[in-house]
């Protein structure tokens, strides 16, 4: 097992992996920017290393940073969490050329993945069922046009590289298309360093449904079930759950085959998640694989018992996995919301700037995975999550209500977070009933707007009164930066 892992990530990702790093007694290296100097994954890390400047291309992802980072402090492997480089095969290449572990596939693999008409080739070849679409991509508008004609609108447009919804336009009518195709495109060029572009076949009132999977480097590979991620905004999932509420034991053994025949077929090793468009008849498609962990990975880990982040440790250090499938049972009903300072009145526009307060919400069955804390400020460089916010009951109705009062004792003040939103939506008939498609918001939320109401004042004001009445020492007081009397959490001798 590792000795040493430096964590190419920030935020609550980076403090998620550091936790398990020292359950199995293994250091942690956090890496950090600029405008990170002060941040939660900083302070919990064993050692940190400065990367540079606050831009991205000047930090977390400047491979050659995170890998002399890598060698100045002497660690076995690198863990990329998720976004930045965790999807980028340069720097799983650059890990074995440099005799250093990437936790995660192997760099051929993420590239053919990554690749999403590759992909789609892949999983046809091994009889998972794919959407109805092109398999070579293109950067000819003309190209496209032909085709959508061809089969018929609505019509997706993707970036063969694509991800978290970037370069991806539905296109309803033909009149759409070639503005949709250039818009696209340069969002992908921008994004991914590649504007190609291909089409799928739109497939409304649908749900997305993924399966987590993990393969060993021994050939043995497992799911453990599905997890219904619906709920999004921007083709960006907030609001996910497993089971998922239109599963049957039928329908779940048929994807659950498909999903690890899609990770033997590409010669996956790690964890991953291989993504489902679902229909209400029952079909079900291959959307893409993701190779890396997944934001919503908690939701699993609190119904099966088994701690993901482990397993990618133990996989890879190279270890068989130490169960099979009939092994892995689940219990319960489990619910992440993804907590970000964005302002969801004005279309979800980021909302940067310092956290004023934090309290987040505790209880049984309540997890709370969060990368900020009182007086950090959030920056404005990069991806606005704050947090995840994960809740396990004995059945969906449950975890529905438990989910609500954890949100509701959820308190950050200083900047809009889409708390009040993801309140309403759990509150809403659609989502008790379980009509949870992908186009969910546009159909019920499209014109939200927060109603505060007298209670919800009062309750702010409360928490707020209850956290700020014991005085903090002077030196807290006094000093501009964070101390470990507001950091580390409580002290016992």
């Amino acid at each position: 097992m590792f000795k040493k892992i430096l964590i190419a990530n920030r935020g609550e990702i980076a403090v998620r992996i550091i936790r398990t790093c020292r359950e199995m007694g293994i250091q942690a290296t956090a890496v950090y920017s600029k405008a990170d100097v002060a941040a939660a994954h900083v302070l919990e890390a064993d050692e940190a290393v400065l990367l540079g400047e606050s831009e991205p291309h000047k930090s977390y992802l400047n491979i050659d940073r995170v890998l002399e980072a890598a060698e100045k402090t002497g660690a076995d492997a690198i863990h990329p969490g998720y976004g930045f480089l965790a999807e980028n095969p340069h720097l799983a290449e650059r890990c074995e050329k440099s005799g250093i572990t990437f936790i995660g596939p192997p760099a051929r693999v993420i590239r053919d993945l990554g690749n999403k008409t590759l992909a789609r080739t892949i999983m046809k070849k091994a009889g998972v069922p794919v959407i109805p679409g092109m398999l070579e991509a293109t950067t000819d508008p003309a190209v496209l046009q032909e085709e959508a004609d061809r089969m018929g609108y609505p019509v997706l447009i993707k970036a063969v590289a694509g991800g978290g919804g970037k370069g991806m336009r539905v296109v309803y009518e033909r009149g759409e298309m070639r503005e949709a195709c250039l818009s696209a495109m340069s969002e992908a060029e921008k994004a991914f360093g590649d504007g190609s572009c291909y089409l799928e076949k739109c497939l409304e009132s649908s749900r997305h449904v993924e399966f987590q999977i993990l393969a060993d480097q021994h050939g043995h590979a497992v799911h453990l079930f599905e997890r219904e991620c619906s709920i999004q905004r921007r083709h960006q999932k907030i609001i996910e759950e497993t089971p998922s509420p239109a599963m049957t034991p039928s329908l779940q053994e048929a994807m659950g085959k498909a999903a690890v025949s899609a990770a033997l077929a590409s010669g996956y090793v790690n964890a991953g998640t291989v993504e489902f468009l679902l229909e209400p008849s029952g079909g079900f498609y291959f959307l893409e694989v993701n190779t890396r962990l997944q934001v919503e990975h908690p939701i699993t880990e609190m119904t099966t018992g088994i701690d993901l982040v482990r397993q990618q440790l133990e996989i890879a250090s190279g270890n068989p996995l130490a169960f099979s499938q009939q092994d892995i049972t689940r219990n319960g009903h489990a619910m992440e919301c993804r907590i970000y300072a964005e302002d969801p009145e004005a279309d979800f526009f980021p909302s940067p700037g310092p956290v004023l307060f934090y309290r987040g919400p505790s209880g049984p069955g309540v997890r709370n995975d969060s990368g900020i804390y009182g007086g950090f400020e959030v920056p404005v460089d990069y991806d606005p999550i704050l947090g995840k916010l994960i809740v396990m009951a004995e059945t969906r109705e449950a975890a529905r209500t438990r989910m609500i009062r954890a949100l509701e004792s959820y308190a950050v003040l200083g900047i809009r977070t889409i708390i009040p939103f993801l309140i309403d939506v759990l509150k809403s008939s659609e989502f008790m009933e379980g009509a949870t498609y992908t186009d969910f918001i546009d159909r019920n939320f499209r014109e939200w707007t927060q109603d505060t109401d007298d209670a919800t004042v009062a309750r702010i004001a409360y928490v707020v009164h209850e956290s700020t009445s014991v005085k903090k020492p002077p030196a807290a007081r006094d000093t501009g930066l964070p101390t470990p009397w507001e950091t580390l959490g409580e002290w016992r001798i």
